[in-house]
């Protein structure tokens, strides 16, 4: 589990592929100013919200493997580049954004990225499936980062929300280089999942005792 509190934006420094082209990919990746010193090999890392496992570790640098399933599945894991990194969750850590599973649930376009006064707006066109578990001041996570839903737009073609970016945010994060076309990782809150579930059995007469 994770916070969407990024730690520090490390860097793709190599990506090495597994095998042929259906085959996942091995990254080495640069940890910027996260302390790696803590880290055992198999602990999880957030990288720009998808949970990987570390596989090989140096002082300032670790490798993962990631799936050709997870690469479909995902924006940013597939090339060099900067990453926005996150350690996983310790029980007596303190929970600054909202509980992040690191299971990239799809990937939203970016439709608006803007300064407005001193923030930025940032409006996503997400899936219809993703769209349901939207809503006003909810949580959701783009890229690692757990941020706070400011309007949710049903259209045709799926639903679009948007976001107010803080600058702090927008400095310390890879959302800085985000622009309209750009494909991000999202995740959706872990307790609209559950209502959503808790719904769709309520009347059934099912209460799931044997």
């Amino acid at each position: 589990m994770f916070t969407g509190i990024v730690a520090a934006v490390g860097r793709i420094e190599k990506v090495t592929p597994l095998g042929a082209d259906e085959a996942g990919v091995r990254l080495t990746v640069a940890a910027g100013g996260l302390d790696l010193a803590d880290v055992e090999l198999g602990d999880s890392i957030s990288i720009q919200g998808a949970c990987m496992t570390v596989i090989e570790k140096s002082a300032d640098s670790f490798d993962v493997d990631v799936s050709r399933e997870s690469l479909n599945k995902t924006a940013g894991l597939g090339a060099v580049g900067e990453v926005n990194l996150e350690k996983a969750l310790r029980a007596h850590d303190r929970l600054g954004g909202h509980l992040v599973s690191g299971h990239v649930d799809g990937l939203g376009e970016v439709t608006r990225f803007e300064r407005v006064g001193e923030s930025h707006e940032l409006r996503i066109l997400a899936s219809r499936d993703i769209g349901k578990y939207l809503a006003y001041k909810g949580s959701v996570t783009v890229n690692g980062v757990s941020l706070t839903v400011n309007t949710v737009n049903d259209r045709p073609d799926g639903c679009e929300f948007s976001i107010n970016l803080i600058p702090h945010t927008v400095e310390v994060t890879t959302l800085k280089a985000l622009a309209a076309g750009t494909k991000v990782n999202l995740e959706i809150d872990l307790i609209a999942r559950y209502v959503e579930r808790i719904l769709s059995v309520s009347g059934t007469g099912n209460d799931g005792n044997a």
